[in-house]
This record gives C-alpha cells, sequence and structure tokens, in this order.
C-alpha cells in the first residue's frame, strides 16, 4: 500500500501552532531565570519572586494610573504625531525628486542628531510638561515612517505611473494610489517606530517630568529600591511586547490585500 500524504493543516492550526512556538521561548526564559534566581542574595540581582511581587505592588495597583497611563498616552500622541508628519512629507520626497535633493543635506543633519540630546533643550524651550515628552517620542519615531514612505513611494511601478497619467486620473487619486503601493513598506516603518517610541518613553520622563514609567525607573535607582526597578524594567518589556501584538492585528487588517497579492504570485 502507498503510504498515506499527511492532510494538510488549516488555518486554525497553523495558527495555534504558531502562537505555541512564539510562546514557548519566553516561558522557557522566565522558568530558566525563576529558578535559576531563586537562591539569589545579591542585591543587585534580586529573585525572579521578589521582582513580581514587586511588580503586582507597584505597577498593578498603585502606580499603573499615575504613570504607566501617563507614559502610554504620550507614547500614543508622538507616534500618531510622527506618522502623520513622516507619511506627509515621505509623500512629498517620494513625488518630487528635486524636492528630495534639495532638502537631503538637512535631512540627514536631522536624522543623525540623536533625539536624546534634544530633551534638554526641549525642557529649555517648552519647560516641564506633556508637550516635552510628545515632541521629544515624535522626533525620534518620525524618521522609520518618512524614510520609509518616500522609498516605497519611489519604488511605484512607472509603468503604472504613466498609465495613471494617460488616463489623465485626478491628482488626488494617483496620491491615493501612490500610498496604497507603499503601504507596507509605511506600516514596517511604523513598527519600528512603534518600538524606538517605547524606548523613548524612558529618556524623555527621565529629564523635565515628575510621572511616568521613566521618572519612577529613575527614582527607584536614587532610592535604591533595586526590585521596584527590575520591576519597571519587566513592565516596559510586557507593554513593548504587548503593543506590538496589537500593531500585528492592525497590520493585519491593513494590509490583507497585500498577503493575498503575494499568495496568488506563489
Amino acid at each position: 500500500m502507498a503510504p498515506r500524504t499527511p492532510k494538510p493543516l488549516n488555518g486554525a492550526a497553523r495558527r495555534i501552532g504558531r502562537l505555541g512556538v512564539e510562546i514557548l521561548p519566553p516561558v522557557a526564559l522566565i522558568t530558566v531565570w525563576w529558578f535559576a534566581s531563586s537562591a539569589s542574595t545579591s542585591l543587585y540581582f534580586p529573585p525572579l519572586r521578589t521582582i513580581v511581587t514587586a511588580l503586582r505592588q507597584d505597577w498593578l495597583f498603585a502606580q499603573f494610573g499615575s504613570d504607566a497611563v501617563p507614559s502610554l498616552e504620550h507614547l500614543a500622541a508622538g507616534f500618531v504625531l510622527a506618522t502623520a508628519a513622516g507619511v506627509l512629507v515621505g509623500l512629498a520626497l517620494g513625488l518630487v525628486p528635486f524636492l528630495a535633493d534639495t532638502v537631503s543635506p538637512l535631512l540627514e543633519f536631522a536624522r543623525a542628531t540623536p533625539s536624546v540630546a534634544l530633551v534638554p533643550a526641549a525642557v529649555l524651550l517648552m519647560g516641564v510638561g506633556t508637550e516635552v515628552q510628545v515632541v521629544v517620542i515624535a522626533s525620534a519615531t518620525v524618521w522609520p515612517v518618512l524614510l520609509n514612505t518616500a522609498d516605497g513611494v519611489r519604488s511605484l511601478d512607472p509603468v503604472l505611473a504613466d498609465v495613471a497619467r494617460s488616463y489623465r486620473i485626478r491628482r488626488r487619486d494617483r496620491l491615493v494610489m501612490a500610498l496604497r503601493a507603499a503601504s507596507p513598506q509605511i506600516v514596517a516603518g511604523m513598527r519600528t517606530a512603534l518600538s524606538i517610541g517605547v524606548i523613548m518613553i524612558v529618556f524623555s520622563e527621565m529629564v523635565g517630568s515628575a510621572h511616568g514609567i521613566g521618572f519612577q525607573l529613575l527614582q527607584d535607582q536614587r532610592n535604591f529600591d533595586i526590585p521596584g526597578m527590575w520591576a519597571g524594567m519587566v513592565l516596559l518589556g510586557v507593554l513593548g511586547y504587548l503593543l506590538n501584538i496589537a500593531f500585528r492585528g492592525f497590520e493585519r487588517a491593513l494590509l490583507g490585500w497585500h498577503r493575498g497579492m503575494r499568495r496568488t504570485h506563489l
């Protein structure tokens, strides 16, 4: 008898398999960390059990609303501002090569300036407040969106652009067409920008802030609250992971047509 060919997995089974593969490494890492640190007596590397206790006591109840929520609000505002500015400027640079060549030195100078270095200047110009955090986060996260947008618009098929001009399609519709063609690269830039934004939360709140995750991390370090400091870092990692999962859902919903086209070409 001929051997039976295995049945292909359905969509639900594949998703469950991918989820298991994704969850297994963090679970294994946490398990190793838990048992390897259980007998630790080091002041600087407390047991994971102590860190989890500090995380539950500090962040799940007392400080989540006063520190974590404002940090997420700053991240959301800076990310939205950076995305809007990056898409608009990137679209203009991608469609007008002369403009891109003209402003290229200025963009390279601004991009090479570390956003962390802007924090003291932003505090001097705008004072202490939410605006400083939002501006610093936006200044760091705008570049992946801007550069990916410009590159995606430039990579538009020239034949498609010529056909659109030949049929006298309205400029507004041509802009929509260019954005749609560049949307996979724009979303990739947004995903990178989101990761940078999580990092910039800490830097933007360590100077010129009286609350937030970054501020609390600095306070724990100054007060020598080592478990609390580790708990804040674990919280940042968990928030970054959850934000990445949420963004993947947004990406699947927005770029479903793109994945369908790729499957038809395979």
